[in-house]
């Protein structure tokens, strides 16, 4: 039973890899600290909860072959690849115009914001890619190779999640200050202005 399981070191390489990709700034970090910043911690939780489901299945399907596929094929990779982009900026426009709005409501329901986690993560080709170059590089080849590909896929979407928490956390402590509407719309528009530069980095750093 245990050699389904990938070795300490190998989890707590990957564990300590894993922290450091998802501290580098990115759309889930912008776009998490902008939800939680404007409208409260727990659309911040739904959008983790979401972004965690989206990157559970890249992984299943990476561990499958179906995300190597993609990655085989230039043009699922550039259609994953500019749609991730448009549905960002599409965030970054929402913003900005809700920005406008004299009066935002802030009850829209969680399940709003736990489908744009699913989707931003679903639409992220360097997800599929980090999956099919890097979790491989921590598997022994002496040992059930999808079993361990699964644990350790499992082991980079918890460690992501908690990283999403805290950023949710740090950013919903700035949510009392905001309680004015004329702050309100001005960190909307910063944090739309953010996301549209988030995206247009994405397409550039995603492009082979």
């Amino acid at each position: 039973m245990l050699e389904n399981f990938p070795g300490l070191e190998a989890v707590t390489s990957l564990a300590a890899a894993s922290v450091l990709i998802e501290l580098t700034p990115g759309p889930n970090m912008t776009w998490l600290a902008m939800v939680s910043a404007s409208e409260g911690r727990r659309p911040g939780f739904a959008a983790v909860g979401g972004a965690a489901l989206g990157l559970g299945l890249v992984g299943l399907a990476a561990a499958l072959g179906v995300a190597g596929l993609i990655n085989s094929i230039p043009a699922l990779y550039e259609l994953l690849r500019w749609g991730g982009m448009a549905f960002l900026l599409f965030l970054a426009w929402d913003s900005w115009r809700e920005a406008e709005a004299e009066i935002i409501t802030m009850d829209r329901g969680m399940a709003r914001y736990f489908r744009r986690g699913l989707i931003t993560n679903l639409l992220n080709p360097k997800a599929a890619l980090f999956f099919v170059a890097v979790i491989p590089a921590f598997i022994d080849p002496s040992r059930p190779v999808l079993a361990q590909t699964l644990w350790l896929s499992a082991v980079y979407v918890l460690i992501a999640t908690l990283v999403h928490a805290v950023i949710v956390l740090a950013a919903g402590t700035f949510r009392p200050y905001l309680e004015s509407p004329k702050r309100q719309q001005i960190i909307r528009r910063v944090f739309a202005v953010l996301l549209a530069l988030v995206a247009v980095w994405f397409a550039v750093s995603s492009s082979r």
